[in-house]
């Protein structure tokens, strides 16, 4: 007689294993500790087989007699149940371990040695937070080039052009360790270098990297006519890359030099929130220094026609050409006060600070109104002054090397 659901409920465990039998050769089995597993007794090429089918009551009566029913189907055609259900346990464990995330991860533990500690961690974070939500769970072998481009565009969505970059080149890189590793045949990633967001091209002209050196030792070496103030002025900017509108408007009630941090006010931000930078020691010396020639007013650097004004852009900008800075000096770039932002930027990312603490530096704001209302001023602000002092630390060291 085929069992029923109050016969299985009712079933309770004796003093020894018994089985209860059910039609078509299923049969559970009642164990002396009440648990209950469902078998199916089959023959296959002459041979006497079993088949699990589960646990009761996680698998039902009637979704044993289906595993029944698809077991027949399998042996009416030929194959055995119980090997293809090892070869779906197989899959399924491949399908785990093949998983972007777990490759993902593997990846990331074979190249952290190579990288410092910070920079391994920080780039863990950005595919963490950012790509695994999306991908982590795919077997990488069924990840299209669309799925990859899907998460790009999500991070270039908030304004972070620079982290979907480097994304993008982490992604690349994962599915590349793939391919070398027998995962993956072809790297879906390699060819979308071209899908990528540009920000809008800049026309201030900035320092390559090499040429800085030349620059710093030029500048320790300025003196027209006692213009110290000039000279502070361009080597603070340095310092902290912000805009010269902002430093040419500061003011000395924004600075805070026991807690060596300034709060640039909503009002003089081009994206109209506070923007706090944090100062290195070198940056809190320069104030020192301008603190003797202009504390009396209230802006830090005022101009020398009306001191209730601030220096003119024009002011920094002729100096920086005195320097022979102006493009048609041989053998030197131009530069303008604007520009030093994007080559402290530049070196910045090629150090492999965080993308998203530079950005914020930069007090680069994401334009989207909901996200933008959420982020704070003193967003990044502890990596940030890290990040700032380290700045400073090397723009010194290049005076070093270089003999000034």
């Amino acid at each position: 007689m085929p069992l029923t659901d109050v016969q299985i409920r009712q079933a309770k465990p004796q003093h020894k294993d018994y089985w209860l039998t059910d039609e078509k050769g299923l049969r559970l089995l009642v164990k002396v500790n009440g648990s209950r597993y469902w078998r199916l007794k089959y023959r296959h090429l002459g041979k006497q087989k079993t088949l699990a089918l589960g646990v009761y009551p996680t698998v039902s009566l009637k979704d044993a007699r289906e595993g029944v029913a698809e077991a027949k189907r399998i042996l009416a055609k030929g194959g055995d149940p119980a090997q293809r259900r090892q070869e779906e346990m197989q899959q399924a464990r491949l399908s785990v371990e093949n998983s972007f995330a777990a490759i993902a991860k593997e990846w990331w533990e074979h190249q952290k040695g190579t990288w410092k500690e910070e920079h391994a961690n920080r780039v863990w974070s950005r595919i963490r937070d950012d790509v695994l939500s999306s991908l982590g769970g795919k077997p990488i072998a069924e990840i299209q080039p669309q799925a990859i481009i899907a998460v790009i565009r999500k991070v270039e969505s908030r304004g972070a052009l620079d982290v979907a970059a480097r994304e993008l080149q982490d992604i690349r890189r994962i599915c590349r360790y793939a391919v070398q590793t027998g995962r993956l045949t072809q790297n879906p990633a390699f060819d979308l270098t071209g899908i990528l967001k540009g920000r809008q091209p800049s026309h201030r002209a900035s320092l390559p990297r090499e040429e800085l050196p030349g620059f710093l030792r030029a500048l320790d070496r300025y003196d027209d006519q006692g213009r110290l103030l000039t000279k502070l002025a361009i080597q603070l900017l340095v310092l902290t890359f912000v805009r010269s509108g902002e430093l040419r408007g500061a003011r000395w009630e924004e600075f805070d030099l026991d807690q060596k941090v300034w709060r640039v006010p909503a009002a003089r931000m081009k994206m109209k929130t506070d923007h706090l930078v944090p100062l290195s020691t070198q940056a809190v010396g320069i104030i020192e220094q301008i603190r003797q020639i202009s504390w009396q007013y209230e802006l830090v650097f005022p101009s020398e026609r009306n001191r209730h004004e601030p220096m003119s852009d024009n002011t920094m900008r002729r100096a920086i050409f005195k320097l022979g800075y102006d493009g048609n000096t041989s053998g030197k770039s131009k530069a303008v006060p604007h520009g030093f932002r994007a080559t402290a930027s530049s070196i910045l990312n090629e150090e492999g600070f965080n993308p998203d603490a530079i950005e914020r530096q930069l007090s680069h704001m994401e334009r989207n109104g909901v996200r933008a209302a959420y982020i704070h001023h003193a967003r990044y602000l502890e990596e940030r002054a890290k990040m700032m002092q380290w700045w400073a630390d090397y723009l010194e060291s290049l005076k070093v090397r270089n003999g000034i």
